[in-house]
């Protein structure tokens, strides 16, 4: 049960990800069924203000003794930096010790990584920022894919809104779902949302720039719709079967057959944006041929149905 939930601003802190905390955990909803949760805003100085990453300030009122005694400790995104107060991770270390449970928003995750709490752990981050935390922390196990991370005592979020997703989630897990769609109403977002953030990563269809394999590239490209097989792209590349596979999966670092299919769906991809074309016509025009088998491999590969995809990412007018 959340009863008592603390949110840790650093400098730079970004507005947007602590609003998300103050909205879901912050504002009595008592007359609608939701539980009063004792809500506290901590920083490393209670009462000397903070600089957001927008250009204005905010005061937290608690100091971090008062992390120890929630039942929820939230971190939201702050500009990620090589060195975190010394006193702030030692905070969060003691609450986890107490038994808080920890939620990072966006970046958030990189102080929590910092404080030695992502060590072992399944996680996430922004999808730009994965690489980097996997760099700085090599024994957390990131997901790149996902909208958040539940790990029991640990739950991590991608970026932004994907704070929302998480945050909801907790009150789901920790309160009761009413209470969730409640609040969810409220903010006029969804309770739960499908897929995971490979859906908002910019994926466009790649140039190609393997030297020997290029004109092969180049083709499958300019003919997706085709089907191609190792035997005659061999061919094309003037070499055996074998050594053509080799060479293809060590400039690649995959098959050609994945080769094929992402690149048809990322053609589908652009197509379900920048079009009106139905789905039969968008497998038709990326090579899938049929639309369930589209339907089959952009799941797979974008983590939502094209249908899906299109509602929320479709820029034509018509």
């Amino acid at each position: 049960m959340l009863r008592t939930v603390a949110v840790l601003l650093v400098e730079d802190c970004a507005p947007f990800e602590f609003g998300v905390i103050c909205e879901v955990f912050g504002i009595d909803r008592t007359e609608e069924g939701v539980p009063l949760v004792d809500f506290r805003v901590c920083g490393e100085h209670p009462g000397r203000p903070l600089s957001l990453s927008v250009g204005a300030q905010v005061v937290p009122d608690h100091g971090l003794d008062d992390l120890g005694k929630a039942d929820l400790v939230a971190v939201p995104a702050a500009r990620i930096r090589d060195d975190y107060p010394p006193a702030v991770l030692d905070a969060l270390r003691q609450a986890a010790a107490n038994g808080a449970t920890l939620l990072s928003v966006c970046s958030g995750a990189f102080l929590l990584g910092a404080a030695g709490l992502l060590d072992g752990r399944p996680c996430t981050t922004h999808w730009a920022h994965t690489d980097e935390l996997a760099e700085r922390f090599p024994l957390a196990d990131i997901d790149p894919d996902v909208l958040y991370v539940d790990d029991g005592n640990l739950v991590t979020s991608a970026g932004t809104a994907a704070g929302i997703d998480a945050a909801l989630h907790l009150v789901r897990r920790e309160v009761s779902a009413a209470a969730a769609t409640t609040i969810a109403r409220r903010m006029v977002v969804p309770p739960q949302r499908d897929g995971g953030q490979r859906q908002f990563i910019e994926q466009p269809i790649p140039s190609c720039e393997a030297d020997s394999l290029q004109p092969v590239l180049e083709l499958m490209l300019s003919e997706l719709r085709t089907e191609h097989t190792v035997a005659t792209l061999a061919r094309r590349a003037s070499m055996s079967e074998r050594t053509f596979a080799r060479r293809f999966v060590a400039e690649t670092g995959t098959t050609p057959h994945r080769w094929l299919t992402t690149q048809r769906v990322l053609l589908a991809r652009q197509l379900l944006e920048d079009t009106s074309l139905g789905v039969d016509q968008v497998a038709e025009r990326s090579g899938f041929g049929s639309s369930a088998l589209l339907r089959h491999h952009f799941r797979k590969v974008v983590g939502v149905p094209p249908a899906d995809y299109r509602r929320t990412f479709c820029r034509s007018s018509a």
